[in-house]
């Protein structure tokens, strides 16, 4: 298995109970996806992005530490891809360390 770090982005404007909501969402899709989180943080709080995304200009981050297969991956990311209230999201493969 191996380790990955997931952000997503929201907007930073949409109340706390919609962030709730996303976030569920989110856990969900790992849920689906058999995937095992690690990990799970706000990493910034309303930070504003350097170019709109459909015109919003400021965001919060949200960054998952997660263990899984790359096809565990693959299915979470596809379930990620129809939710349209998360503005983008990055996965990255996290180094083994020495």
């Amino acid at each position: 298995m191996n380790k990955y770090e997931l952000v997503y982005i929201i907007d930073a404007h949409a109340s706390q109970s919609v962030k709730d909501e996303i976030t569920k969402q989110v856990n969900d899709a790992v849920v689906k996806s058999n995937v095992q989180m690690i990990n799970s943080q706000i990493w910034l709080e309303r930070h504003k992005m350097s170019f709109p995304i459909n015109k919003i200009w400021e965001g919060t981050y949200y960054m998952l530490n997660i263990e899984a297969p790359a096809a565990a991956v693959n299915k979470l990311q596809g379930l990620l891809r129809l939710n349209e209230q998360i503005l983008r999201f990055l996965t990255v493969k996290a180094e083994k360390s020495a």
